[in-house]
């Protein structure tokens, strides 16, 4: 054979390697990520009529499970006996879109593995177990339920937590729709009309929206002056009716346009009982939005949480607001571009009642396999301090009294020290956005709670923090501290 031929013949043979190497990375290798991607429509239907594990709550209540068809036991009918109570945290496994909530973060561990692809093979032949594996997530179905009907019609959202464990115990959102209505070819429609539904039932508003916190950030401000010896509970301030804002013809105004004490002056702590306005504007810009990030950042705020899903960012956005005194004024009261979802602003009353102590949160209890026995639990993340213990102690004896003598009355329980922060932030319209976050009982927190309405909900224009998320706040932190 002359040195040609040779030379065709080996660029052959090299080129059969190339394909052969090709095939085998695409049809082997690679198998599993074709198989899963969200565009392969013959996989997802595949997988739509597999069996899946069970989500369960904390207390054993199931909120997704499989059910085989009578004719074909083969097929399975994915179904939500709890519907639309629970269908932000559950999400959907669906044709439609691409699964959310547990449904979507725990795919792996739910789907049956006996899909004769070559690594389920190499698993059998291991002597792995290729059933579904079930998930029971840390959510009280009682505290879960009394949450989402106190919101009732209205827009918005509640997230309860475990201060020392960072167990998510409860996450509705309102509006919310039954995923049962994704389920099955002939529900194409049902999808379609959900994503043009202007009140945008799809969005958890819990964890994957944000929006400006008005007067529970005053918290996180007081505690960054109290820790950089900026003011101290009794330090003073003016009590003007308006605050001017530096290098601006804009001011700051309290609620009803009043003063807040009697026009002379007002202390940090009577401050914080009746939410002055004129006097945070003027702290914040006094502490320096780089001081406040030191304890707005370790809270969680510029990142996103992953519990396991990943969680809309909470902004407080410190390089812009450095130079921008008037900004950072506004900032000070929760609103400007300052933004926040309700499990951060939970996450924010949960670390001052655990100390000053941030500890992520999360909703995985334990995954378990089809025998029922546990394969992992969930570790409790290390705690991040965020301001020091004395200053956490401060801030709780000054939100107790808003419950017992200031614009958080509506959130007292008989019986029960709850400590809380009311704030009413811009909306639509004159319509604001409401909020409450508070923690219960002050002695020995075990719950915190973060209460969302958009718009003012029933209320409308008249709707303050204090006469409409504060009763929700009561209502849901009496069931579940009446739980644990």
């Amino acid at each position: 054979m002359n040195g040609p031929i040779r030379r065709v013949s080996l660029g052959i043979y090299l080129l059969f390697l190339v394909l052969l190497g090709s095939v085998t990375w695409i049809q082997v290798l690679s198998a599993d990520t074709y198989r899963d991607h969200p565009r392969n429509v013959r996989t997802n239907l595949n997988q739509t009529f597999k069996e899946r594990g069970l989500i369960v709550t904390s207390d054993g209540v199931v909120l997704a499970r499989s059910v085989a068809d009578e004719e074909d036991s083969r097929r399975f009918t994915r179904t939500y006996p709890e519907g639309e109570v629970f269908a932000n945290l559950t999400g959907y496994a669906s044709l439609f879109g691409e699964s959310t909530g547990a449904e979507a973060a725990f795919d792996g561990e739910l789907r049956s593995r006996q899909d004769a692809t070559f690594s389920d093979m190499i698993a059998a032949l291991l002597g792995r177990d290729l059933r579904p594996h079930s998930v029971q997530l840390t959510v009280d179905a009682n505290v879960q339920r009394v949450a989402y009907e106190s919101l009732g019609s209205q827009h918005g959202a509640v997230v309860v937590l475990q201060p020392d464990t960072g167990n998510i115990i409860a996450a509705a959102s309102t509006p919310s729709y039954d995923p049962n209505s994704l389920i099955g070819v002939e529900n194409e429609t049902v999808y379609d009309e959900l994503l043009a539904d202007p009140d945008n039932p799809l969005l958890d508003r819990a964890t994957r929206e944000n929006f400006p916190p008005g007067s529970t950030f005053k918290p996180i401000v007081a505690a960054a002056a109290i820790d950089a010896g900026v003011a101290e509970p009794d330090t003073t301030f003016p009590d003007p009716q308006e605050f001017d804002l530096p290098g601006t013809d804009a001011t700051i105004g309290n609620f009803g346009d009043g003063v807040c004490a009697d026009g002379d002056s007002i202390t940090l702590r009577q401050a914080m009982i009746v939410s002055c306005n004129t006097v945070f504007a003027d702290l914040a810009i006094q502490t320096g939005a780089e001081t406040i990030g030191l304890v707005a950042e370790p809270m969680g705020f510029n990142d996103s949480f992953s519990i396991p899903w990943q969680t809309a960012e909470s902004n407080f956005p410190i390089e812009a607001l450095e130079e921008d005194d008037a900004a950072l004024g506004q900032s000070g009261i929760g609103e400007r571009n300052v933004r926040a979802t309700p499990l951060q602003m939970a996450v924010v009353a949960a670390t001052i009642a655990n100390d000053g102590e941030m500890v992520a949160p999360g909703v995985l209890r334990q995954l378990t396999d089809a025998d029922g026995e546990t394969i992992t639990e969930r570790q409790v993340p290390a705690p991040e301090r965020t301001m020091s213990p004395e200053t956490a102690d401060i801030l709780t004896d000054m939100m107790e009294q808003v419950i017992t003598a200031g614009s958080g009355q509506q959130a007292a329980i008989p019986g029960i020290r709850v400590a809380g922060k009311t704030g009413t932030a811009t909306g639509v319209e004159d319509r604001p956005s409401v909020w409450f976050i508070a923690f219960a009982p002050v002695e020995d927190p075990t719950h915190a709670i973060a209460v969302l309405v958009e718009e003012g909900g029933e209320v409308g224009e008249g709707a303050t923090g204090g006469n409409v998320a504060a009763p929700i706040a009561a209502r849901v932190l009496e069931e579940a501290l009446a739980g644990n």
